[in-house]
């Protein structure tokens, strides 16, 4: 029985499964926690990491559930919505752009 995957487990191959597994957690690490800059939103205090790639791209990720302390995603819970809907809290976009302005953030190369 032939199986498709998006990408191959090299089950066959364990010197090169290793290789994979290895590199994917240098790709977490990468993606996930390097250069992300701590920062607290200036309204309601909630802290996130952020980084930036571009004027156009932040990658946010909360410390903490943002319901237990953004008053927006807190209402947003309430109403059903999920976090990440809407993509981000106007108060803390407006946080993230000060750090730019302040140069405490700085947009990654």
């Amino acid at each position: 029985m032939i199986r498709w995957a998006k990408a191959p487990d090299f089950a066959d191959q364990p010197e090169r499964r290793a290789e994979v597994q290895a590199q994917t957690v240098v790709d977490k690490q990468r993606y996930l926690e390097t250069g992300m800059t701590p920062l607290k939103c200036q309204s309601c205090a909630s802290e996130v990491l952020v980084r930036k790639y571009s004027a156009h791209q932040t990658s946010i990720q909360w410390v903490a559930d943002p319901a237990a302390r953004c008053p927006v995603f807190a209402k947003l819970s309430a109403a059903g919505s999920q976090p990440g809907r809407p993509d981000s809290c106007a108060d803390l976009e407006r946080t993230i752009q000060w750090a730019l302005d302040e140069g405490v953030l700085e947009i990654q190369e």
